[in-house]
């Protein structure tokens, strides 16, 4: 029943920035991880980023200094800030929500397209 709705992205040259927002609805319990993943064509879907209920982050290594996570609980809505934006930062930002109950159910946004080019 949870639905995810990914919003913000877009073409920017090298080096501009883009905010990525991820709208959660539905039945959610207290205890999920959110985060992004991005596919690149030919390439299989990677982690970017995730944040806890509680703010705990992780982000990949290509990305750290570069983008940052950020959550509303209130709002169920998680934001990518990406800063610094290089080509390979192209292809299309997944928002993912992990439900924790008796086991751990996955839940996926459509997709948003990010394109970095001069």
């Amino acid at each position: 029943q949870v639905q995810l709705v990914e919003s913000g992205g877009g073409l920017v040259q090298p080096g501009g920035s883009l905010r990525l927002s991820c709208a959660a609805s539905g039945s959610i319990s207290s205890m999920v991880v959110m985060g992004w993943y991005r596919q690149a064509p030919g390439k299989q879907r990677e982690l970017v980023a995730a944040i806890s209920s509680t703010g705990n982050t992780n982000y990949a290594d290509p990305v750290k200094g570069r983008f940052t996570i950020s959550r509303d609980n209130a709002k169920n809505t998680v934001y990518l800030q990406m800063n610094s934006l290089k080509p390979e930062d192209t292809g299309v930002y997944y928002c993912n929500l992990k439900l924790f109950s008796a086991r751990v159910d996955n839940f996926w946004g459509q997709g948003t397209q990010v394109t970095v080019s001069s």
